[in-house]
């Protein structure tokens, strides 16, 4: 007969499967929440941000449009002489327009940016979450067949006690 295994600790294989299971249950929202903050931040980029710039562009131009309409009319007046108010409103709308025009050449750069720095990021955290899914869901039905065999032999390989009035207790 064939020596019998000597299972020390069924115990630790129980441990290490629980642990396992609340590391991947802590991990997966975790990774979850850092693909969403990522998409988060790139359709703000892309959309709040650079509709916003567009927005005040528009709002800036209207204004410098404005300013230099009132320029030219304080020029034209004969009644009004043109001041240095209204060439510093002109100004000063011309700097917000080039703000503007900075801000929203920015943003699209962030854009590019942000795509051609996140994707390896993204790529790996996709990997470690199908790993995570795949791999380690896989594992953790291997190790409850490792728990199911282990019992399995116990049973077996637990030796069995006579009963009262069988033929091993009779002399």
């Amino acid at each position: 007969m064939a020596p019998a295994a000597q299972i020390t600790s069924v115990e630790a294989i129980e441990n290490f499967r629980a642990r396992l299971i609340v590391y991947l249950g802590q991990m997966r929202p975790l990774l979850d929440e850092i693909n969403h903050e990522a998409k988060q931040t790139k359709l703000w980029i892309q959309n709040d941000q650079q509709r916003y710039w567009r927005d005040q562009m528009r709002l800036r131009y209207r204004k410098l449009e404005e300013s230099r309409g009132e320029l030219f009319a304080a020029r034209l007046s004969s009644f009004q002489e043109a001041s240095s108010l209204h060439y510093m409103a002109v100004q000063r709308a011309q700097r917000a327009v080039t703000e503007a025009e900075e801000k929203l050449g920015v943003i699209k750069k962030w854009d590019l940016e942000l795509e051609d720095t996140a994707a390896p990021f993204t790529r790996q955290i996709e990997l470690l979450q199908g790993f995570l899914t795949a791999d380690m869901g896989r594992a953790v039905t291997f190790l409850d067949q490792v728990l199911e065999a282990l019992a399995a032999y116990r049973e077996v390989a637990r030796p069995r006690t006579a009963e009262p009035g069988t033929a091993e207790n009779q002399p």
